[in-house]
């Protein structure tokens, strides 16, 4: 074996050029080739402590799966994966590693860490690019379990319980698997011919999915007991989107993030001639700074926005979409308008003659400065008007990345299912709800959340399941 790499720095990941990216939606990052992925590997110290691993939400075997690619036995560091994880090629795409199993690596402290996510994403690709092996389907246990949702919380507590031979369906209310991963993040970061992959290696576990079925209208929490089914597990995941409250948000050309998502990833908005056109050309303007915001945002520059502008009422310090995003939308010529807050957004009824002040339009966005004060509850310096500051930004289109809710349609149809003041379900630390054999995770408990946060909790409650069904 080669010896150890004490390069300081990581292997760079080759990338499209940023002014041809900036107008497809190919995948932006190209991947590691074989030999770059071994040298990388090779930066590994194989710590006997991993610490990695305690930063990891569903603690993968960092520092054994990356041995395997120091071998250049790909295949087996895939198999050592995916006993922790159902969606590797996802998790290597958008997990934040830099503030989980990277933020802990110990050659982070001199220099760049691991690039464990860009390793980790290696070996998924490699994986289904060249493995034609099915998975043996396990043995049923005579258990039947239900799972709503199919984002990440949904699949990984499906495919963990398939695993230990569970009858599991997946009930989803939209036309196609995979809740957040393919309607929420764009083809450039996540392509759905990733995500359909995984959720196909689900079903060859046995998982069965049912596409269309809106727990709560089509079929009840109740319901789904009187079936056979003998727990729940609900990942349905915060697909409320949060508004500002601000005069004009009804105005045509306003639109919350999770629909312009939606309609571009799933809707086929992106198309030449599209049926549900979002825009094409003109100004836009994103309010938000998480990765949500920087996915919408780069969306529109896709789409053909002549500008667009992320409007972020706090410092480029505390904005919290990952430095990764944030880089890859400077480079593509997105402006950052920080320490601003929107205050109202301006319209006009004729779309030929922006002289008429009536509303129907967006013409344009009226917003004030911001400084920061003292800490808020969660320690982030409070925003704060400066009085006399305000100005009018010229857009054509504002979106709305502020934050989601989880959906309330389950809570309102699920009796004795108990929900916090944000609208979350209440959980225990396995996942229990207040309601027997009832179990919740991800995003429908704590509000839009990360990937990963989704997947552990999905982890925690398939092992509370499998607990409490095979007593």
């Amino acid at each position: 074996m080669a010896k150890t790499n004490m390069s300081p720095s990581r292997n760079v990941m080759p990338t499209q050029d940023a002014k041809v990216r900036a107008h497809n939606f190919d995948e932006v990052a190209l991947g590691y080739s074989e030999a770059t992925a071994i040298d990388e590997a090779m930066r590994c110290l194989n710590c006997k402590n991993m610490p990695c691993v305690d930063g990891c939400p569903v603690k993968i075997r960092i520092p054994e799966f990356i041995s395997k690619i120091k071998e250049g036995d790909f295949e087996g560091a895939y198999q050592v994966i995916t006993r922790s994880s159902s969606l590797p090629a996802v998790c290597g795409r958008v997990c934040p590693q830099e503030t989980q199993c990277e933020s802990r690596c110990v050659r982070g402290i001199k220099g760049e860490s691991v690039g464990i996510g860009r390793l980790e994403r290696f070996v998924a690709d490699w994986h289904n690019t060249f493995s034609t092996e099915v998975p043996a389907r396990p043995v049923s246990n005579g258990h039947r379990v239900a799972i709503v949702g199919s984002g990440p919380s949904g699949l990984t507590c499906a495919g963990d319980l398939a695993r230990k031979g569970y009858e599991v369906t997946v009930f989803e209310a939209l036309h196609t698997a995979g809740g957040v991963l393919v309607y929420g993040i764009p083809e450039f970061r996540l392509p759905k011919r990733i995500v359909a992959k995984e959720v196909e290696a689900l079903r060859q576990l046995g998982v069965k999915i049912e596409t269309n079925v809106v727990i709560g209208k089509t079929l009840t929490v109740d319901e789904l007991f009187e079936m056979g089914y003998e727990a729940v597990f609900i990942g349905s995941g915060a697909g409320l989107p949060n508004f500002m409250g601000i005069p004009g948000e009804s105005l045509k050309g306003v639109y919350s993030a999770n629909e312009f998502l939606t309609r571009s990833n799933l809707m086929k908005a992106y198309l030449d001639e599209p049926q549900t056109p979002i825009m094409k050309g003109g100004r836009v303007a994103v309010v938000g700074g998480g990765n949500v915001a920087m996915d919408a945002a780069r969306t529109a520059l896709r789409l053909g926005a002549e500008k667009v502008y992320i409007v972020y009422r706090r410092s480029m310090d505390e904005l919290p979409a990952r430095r990764e995003e944030v880089e890859n939308a400077k480079e593509e010529g997105i402006e950052f308008s920080l320490l601003v807050s929107p205050t109202e957004i301006l319209g006009y009824s004729n779309p030929d003659d922006r002289r008429d002040p009536e509303n129907g339009f967006v013409k344009g966005m009226t917003c004030i400065r911001m400084e920061l004060g003292e800490p808020d509850e969660r320690g982030r310096r409070r925003p704060v008007a400066v009085e006399g500051s305000e100005f009018t930004i010229d857009v054509d289109t504002v979106i709305m990345a502020i934050g989601t809710s989880p959906n309330p349609l389950i809570k309102s149809t699920t009796e004795g299912l108990e929900v916090n003041r944000r609208g979350g379900i209440v959980v225990n630390e396995d996942g229990l709800t207040s309601r027997n054999a009832v179990y919740a995770g991800g995003d429908a408990v704590t509000g839009a959340a990360t990937v990963i946060s989704a997947m552990g909790a999905g982890k925690t409650a398939a092992r509370a399941i499998d607990e409490a069904l095979s007593r």
